[in-house]
């Protein structure tokens, strides 16, 4: 999970990390954020942590993690667009198409594996059957579908922790879900709850800050109309210990 989940952790006392460790390269993960535009004002989905996980227990957070290996190999209904593509290639470290769709991909997953909604496409009978992570996909007769999300940010962790990763946030309509996976949110889960809330609610004041942040740039997107591809995507990083905001492309 991530969230800038963990790409920049909110941190109680009894939580922080240490700051003083050796440079560790920040890890590619990814968060989806799931939006329902039926109603006037926006919703979110979010989904509440266990009271007792060692993690932000009791928060709320939007599906993420890490890329998997088996993220560069699944089959996908449809590749995501070369407007998103380009999105992702901007900045540095320079990555590869193959890798920017794995991006993608690990978004879908993570909310399929978290929430147990799947954002997918019918496959045909000769498609590969699906295994792990995927499976859900397979038994639904899906293939994951990538082409309808749009990068809303990318935030990098401080340097000096032990943990560091680099997260690209996307976004989807909740028309996109396709499929629901029962059984996935239940009191004993990572995710005890599952969400919709309005953008501004009390439940996404208690998101971590820098997910607060990314939520904000969500929401003045939305408030313009349609998402479009061409809208700039910022980038948050650390330098000199202070976080720095640009915009991908600009400076990288």
């Amino acid at each position: 999970m991530t969230d800038t989940a963990q790409a920049a952790k909110q941190q109680r006392p009894e939580e922080k990390e240490a700051d003083h460790h050796p440079y560790y390269r920040p890890k590619d993960a990814a968060t989806l954020i799931l939006v329902d535009r039926s109603a006037p004002v926006p919703k979110v989905l979010v989904g509440k942590r266990h009271d007792k996980v060692v993690f932000m227990p009791g928060k709320f957070v939007f599906p993420g993690g890490r890329v998997d290996k088996s993220d560069h190999r699944v089959p996908v209904a449809a590749p995501i667009s070369k407007e998103l593509e380009a999105n992702l290639l901007k900045g540095s470290p320079k990555i590869t198409a193959s890798r920017a769709q794995s991006l993608a991909i690990a978004a879908i997953r993570e909310a399929c594996e978290e929430t147990g909604l799947c954002l997918g496409r019918k496959a045909g009978e000769a498609a590969p059957k699906l295994d792990g992570a995927w499976a859900p996909f397979t038994e639904a007769g899906l293939l994951p579908d990538p082409s309808g999300l749009f990068l809303i940010a990318r935030a990098i962790t401080p340097p000096g922790r032990v943990r560091r990763f680099d997260t690209r946030f996307f976004t989807a309509d909740a028309s996109t879900i396709t499929h629901r996976v029962e059984g996935v949110i239940h009191p004993d889960a990572e995710l005890v709850e599952l969400v919709w809330v309005e953008i501004g609610s009390q439940p996404l004041a208690d998101l971590h800050p820098m997910t607060r942040n990314v939520l904000g740039v969500l929401e003045k997107r939305l408030a313009t109309g349609p998402l479009r591809h061409d809208a700039a995507v910022p980038f948050f990083h650390f330098y000199g210990g202070k976080m720095q905001k640009d915009m991908l492309g600009e400076t990288q």
